[in-house]
């Protein structure tokens, strides 16, 4: 089923490393922003770069808000600062809608480090920011500097943690990601824990300057 899939705050490496895996497997992705005109701008310089292939979907861009009232899903990639009061403004155009969360709550002093958040998560805190949307906690532990490369796979597990609802239609999405299985984590306070293990791998690839990932073994086929 093709998706029409707004990514918030999707200028940035993730964001748009995302919106070029997603339409490249056939979704309709609106890069959003802040900035509607760069939202747009950053999606043709991204749309023109990718190879043409059948059944690729559009890339368009423009503000946040309406990039949210057209969808049929969101991504959230804001920087943590961003992340409650981009998510308190969308309230309403990201109602009844699902809300893929994958903001890490890091900061950098000397390498990265966690962010304390009240509610326990990035993930959590969506959830009771849009208590009228369907919050799962996802993509966090995916590099974008590989998601950038059309042709990388990027042989790695996405955790996915919330309803299960949510995370069955979230996991189909990301099993469309060359390289990518979909692993349900539990509920959603669990996310405070996918959350940590980003934090751990930026400080592992940048001390040994690698694009690492996740995998989870031992799991049986189809799980």
């Amino acid at each position: 089923m093709s998706e029409t899939i707004a990514i918030i705050g999707g200028t940035g490496p993730e964001g748009r490393g995302l919106a070029t895996r997603l339409a490249l497997a056939g979704h309709t992705v609106i890069i959003g922003s802040r900035d509607a005109e760069r939202g747009a701008k950053i999606a043709a310089d991204l749309k023109a770069s990718l190879p043409a292939r059948d059944g690729a979907g559009d890339l368009r861009g423009g503000g946040n808000a309406g990039a949210c009232a057209e969808a049929t899903l969101a991504i959230v990639t804001v920087p943590y600062a961003a992340h409650a009061g981009t998510l308190e403004a969308l309230r309403e155009p990201l109602s009844d809608k699902l809300v893929i969360d994958a903001v890490v709550p890091v900061r950098f002093e000397r390498g990265p480090r966690p962010v304390d958040v009240a509610a326990g998560s990035a993930t959590e805190e969506a959830a009771s920011l849009l208590p009228a949307s369907t919050v799962v906690g996802a993509f966090h532990n995916l590099d974008a500097e590989t998601l950038l490369d059309p042709d990388a796979s990027l042989d790695a597990d996405v955790l996915i943690t919330g309803s299960a609802e949510g995370k069955q239609r979230t996991a189909a999405l990301a099993e469309q990601i060359a390289g990518v299985r979909a692993v349900d984590a539990g509920p959603l306070r669990y996310s405070r824990f996918v959350e940590g293990l980003t934090i751990l791998l930026i400080g592992i690839n940048g001390r040994h300057r690698a694009h690492t990932g996740i995998r989870i073994a031992g799991l049986h086929q189809g799980e």
